[in-house]
């Protein structure tokens, strides 16, 4: 093995005694390039067969560090290979640089691969699909907010980075940090926005008003909670519209959160009825009927007069759910089975209006007499 390699390297150092040094060193870059390449597709083949059996994390895991294993390997072979390439001065210079750069954003890569898996495997133990998950709700709200922070943060200093490789660059910000003037105001003035939105969404992430599937009422729409990125909140109101709400609204106006605690809801249902409708028999059947529903939760019933009116009085039933898809549908379950039990029992029940007709009902009565009679003796002389 060892005569081998010899011969290779003297034929290697003949060939570049022949070629140009711009030429050698191009193609000995290339090679290095394509050798790392080739040896990322072999590793993640192997590494694609190793975890085809085991669950969604890890294949998802291997699929996602594809692109940064293949950056590290190409900067790492052209790293390795630059003392070995004849460069001048300035074109080592401007290899290294590159290579900087490259390294730079290997390690924000590795920095954003980092951040994922530990957010992927802390939120492994909370699922969203179950009745009571409203501690779930509370750790995938906190940490996908915060994992978009510091993404975003990642990239802010990366970018940072890479820019004070730049001489010019870097000269330029020494400056504009050691001014502090107008300059300064208009960079405040315009990076306002993303601030307020990031400072927002650590505010939301530490206090959390919202969560993610929680029920809020924005701007006079129902609707959940879908997404909530580093700049907005995404609701899905509850004809599958999209409401793109900036993250600082929740931090400065008022809004409803109907989940904010607890899922479970109190629905009201009004019924308007005539002063003799049996209040105790429509109690009774009101119960019988949330006590059949799958979809009341046991809690909180009552049915009560709330309220007269001119020609009616008010009836107010409570019956609570789970939550809020429930008790929707529990009231107007409620408000069917009523209506019908209404009809089929005490029709009079319904609402009607009462009038007195004095001096004008008895001058029309007068009328249809007066009518009768001349009617009556035409048919008699005929």
């Amino acid at each position: 093995m060892e005569p081998l390699l010899i011969d290779a390297a003297a034929k290697v150092e003949a060939l570049a005694r022949v070629m140009p040094d711009w030429l050698f060193s191009a193609v000995a870059l290339l090679l290095a390039a394509a050798a790392a390449l080739l040896l990322h597709v072999l590793l993640h083949r192997s590494l694609t067969r190793f975890v085809a059996r085991r669950d969604l994390f890890w294949r998802s895991l291997v699929s996602r560090s594809a692109n940064p294993l293949r950056l590290i390997l190409v900067v790492a072979a052209l790293a390795l290979l630059a003392p070995l390439v004849p460069f001048t001065s300035g074109q080592k210079e401007i290899f290294r640089h590159v290579l900087l750069l490259g390294v730079i954003a290997v390690l924000m890569w590795l920095a954003q691969l980092v951040l994922h898996i530990f957010t992927t495997l802390h939120l492994r133990r909370f699922k969203l699909d179950t009745d009571d998950n409203f501690l779930a709700r509370k750790h995938v709200t906190q940490s996908r907010i915060l994992q978009r922070v510091a993404s975003t943060l990642i990239v802010i200093v990366g970018i940072g980075a890479m820019l004070t490789t730049f001489e010019a660059v870097r000269q330029y910000g020494i400056s504009l940090l050691a001014s502090a003037g107008a300059a300064g105001i208009v960079v405040g003035l315009a990076l306002q926005p993303l601030l307020k939105n990031l400072f927002a969404g650590i505010q939301l992430a530490i206090t959390q008003p919202i969560r993610i599937d929680d029920a809020l009422i924005v701007e006079g729409e129902y609707g959940n909670v879908e997404e909530i990125t580093s700049t907005y909140v995404v609701v899905r109101t509850w004809d599958r519209r999209r409401l793109i709400v900036p993250l600082n609204y929740f931090m400065e106006r008022p809004f409803q959160n109907w989940t904010r605690e607890d899922t479970a809801l109190t629905g009201e249902v009004y019924l308007y009825l005539d002063f003799s409708v049996p209040v105790a028999a429509l109690r009774r059947k009101a119960q019988e009927i949330v006590r059949a529903s799958p979809l009341w939760d046991g809690d909180i019933f009552s049915l009560q007069v709330t309220d007269f009116r001119e020609n009616t009085m008010q009836l107010r039933i409570l019956a609570s759910a789970a939550n809020s898809g429930a008790a929707f549908d529990l009231r107007c379950q409620i408000r069917e089975e009523l209506i019908t039990y209404l009809n089929e029992h005490f029709p009079h029940a319904l609402p009607r209006f009462r009038a007195e007709l004095d001096g004008a009902q008895r001058v029309m009565r007068q009328e249809q007499d007066s009518y009768q009679g001349d009617f009556d003796r035409k048919g008699s002389r005929q």
